[in-house]
């Protein structure tokens, strides 16, 4: 039979040298389990489910922007976190997205292990799949404990991705525009 998530954690303790058995761990493994479980949530969520019908007819063909939405994943590589802030645009053709709902599709795909490169691309996409613009863009700017905490411990650095799709990636005026908009550009 297989161990259960809290049971895992008891045996990583173990192997880390710990006994989970003294009074500062005796719930450690379950604790560190539900907010696993919390951090991954993301994967129990859909676009579908996220959306939930929040698309409105609209006349607007201008650039919407949606800047500084803070996120927060781990990474796939370490399980460690990184955190930072996204910054999501496109180009309406006849229809707009709930403004939260841009939010909260950043949180379902930053839920979820991954790198940041992949979380900056499901984001564009699944914005272009639920509004079909005519462009989308995420620019992703985030700080990686697997950089800060371990290996080259660089405690400054900052890692930017990203994502230009339709207009944005065809236009250099609208890429710059939109970089200007969200401060990436002189």
């Amino acid at each position: 039979m297989p161990l259960s998530l809290p049971d895992n954690y008891r045996q990583i303790l173990i192997g880390l040298g710990e006994d989970p058995d003294r009074e500062g761990l005796l719930d450690t493994p379950l604790r560190a389990a539900k907010a696993m479980q919390y951090l991954c949530h993301g994967y129990a969520q859909s676009v579908d489910e996220i959306v939930n019908g929040a698309l409105f007819a609209s006349d607007s063909d201008e650039m919407i922007i949606v800047a500084d939405i803070e996120l927060y994943s781990l990474c796939e590589h370490h399980l460690l976190p990184f955190i930072g802030k996204a910054h999501v645009a496109y180009i309406p053709t006849g229809k707009v997205l709930g403004l939260s709902k841009i939010a909260r599709l950043v949180d379902m795909f930053a839920r979820r292990l991954q790198i940041q490169e992949n979380l900056t691309r499901q984001i564009a996409e699944a914005v272009q799949q639920v509004t079909a613009a005519a462009g989308v863009a995420v620019v992703i700017e985030a700080r990686h404990m697997c950089m800060m905490m371990r290996g080259v411990e660089k405690q400054n650095s900052t890692m930017n991705t990203s994502v230009m799709l339709g207009a944005f990636r065809e236009s250099s005026n609208t890429r710059q525009e939109f970089l200007q908009l969200i401060g990436r550009s002189k």
